[in-house]
């Protein structure tokens, strides 16, 4: 089999040749027909999270190894069952569920397996989808997308779940009052699409790129806002009768941060979902002054992602634009995410 591996935090992905996995106990094998890019990825390829203030965190000392085969939004064809694997038959086409946790703690018994303490998430701790073929650890791991595209199924396993885990923990605000996106990367347009999906009241979208800008305006948009406009803050609060009440931040950096919690109102809640990086200063007095929330959102649980497809297959979700392009396009198409250039997803699509 053929894949594109971190083997040096930073430089090109290496191409390798190795052989093709065979399945053992309940393991599944896949040929992989799509592996979505992910902002995350750049993370995963620098190696580091920065924290802010000169900290950084290796992702090398959270359990990360090298090489590492990336790609946690993927869609592939069962192509070999091990012999403990039941439930799914060669030939299905399945969507991977990647945020795999140890499977015997309380929080993964209780469904939250993406919050485990011993991930084993995979493109992150096991090889992913940027190959031509992937190992599942388990059948259970695999969802049935239906009628769709497998280069629109595979971004739901990261960027649909993520948007739609996010959006939920704003509850019945939602539906009553606009929510903010900050932005308009692939998860942004995905929760754009996912919030009308939901009957969400609507969405004003912040983005300091003009074409980010005019592409949720396609997708919808009540309004758009430049993140960098001196008055960026009153342009938001304007946008809505009743004030801010809702934020997401899909970028996470210091600045998108301070944005969200200088626009919300009174009761107003902050969800913070990007790992851009920083860090941010708020005054204690008014946390609590301004009864606000401050929490993050980290992708979604197994049940949220059936919940996604259950909504896609209900609503016919309109797709986020989409840029296929062969396995062999891995690097150009992560440069080409690290340097913005991207409106909404690549999506890599191995030859058979």
């Amino acid at each position: 089999m053929q894949s594109y591996d971190v083997c040096e935090c930073g430089a090109p992905l290496r191409l390798m040749n190795r052989p093709t996995p065979k399945p053992a106990g309940t393991e599944v094998l896949l040929r992989v027909t799509a592996a979505g890019i992910c902002h995350s990825d750049l993370h995963f390829w620098e190696g580091v999270y920065d924290l802010g203030g000169g900290k950084t965190l290796k992702l090398t000392d959270r359990g990360m190894k090298l090489p590492l085969t990336m790609g946690h939004e993927t869609a592939g064809q069962v192509v070999a069952l091990g012999p403990k694997a039941k439930g799914v038959k060669i030939g299905a086409k399945r969507l991977v569920y990647p945020w795999i946790g140890c499977g015997q703690c309380a929080v993964c018994k209780r469904g939250d397996e993406h919050l485990c303490l011993k991930p084993g998430f995979v493109g992150v701790f096991r090889p992913g989808g940027y190959a031509d073929h992937v190992i599942v650890p388990h059948p259970r791991y695999l969802l049935d997308y239906g009628s769709l595209k497998p280069e629109q199924a595979a971004p739901l396993a990261c960027s649909g779940v993520t948007a739609y885990s996010a959006l939920k923990k704003f509850g019945a605000v939602l539906k009553s009052e606009p929510t903010v996106i900050i932005g308009a990367g692939g998860v942004g347009l995905m929760a754009l699409a996912i919030l009308k999906a939901m009957k969400g009241k609507g969405a004003i979208v912040v983005d300091i790129d003009p074409k980010k800008r005019e592409a949720a305006k396609k997708a919808g948009a009540l309004a758009t806002v430049d993140g960098n406009a001196p008055d960026a803050v009153k342009q938001i609060q304007d946008a809505t009768k009743n004030g801010v009440w809702s934020v997401v931040d899909f970028v996470g950096s210091s600045a998108t941060v301070k944005l969200g919690i200088d626009s919300i109102t009174k009761g107003g809640t902050v969800i913070v979902v990007g790992l851009f990086g920083g860090d941010v200063t708020i005054s204690t007095p008014f946390i609590p002054i301004k009864a606000m929330t401050l929490r993050g959102s980290y992708v979604g649980s197994p049940k949220e992602l059936k919940e996604l497809l259950a909504l896609v297959r209900k609503t016919r979700m309109p797709p986020i634009p989409i840029d296929r392009r062969p396995l062999q396009e891995a690097n150009a198409g992560l440069m080409d995410l690290k340097a913005g250039k991207v409106v909404g997803r690549v999506v890599l699509t191995p030859t058979p």
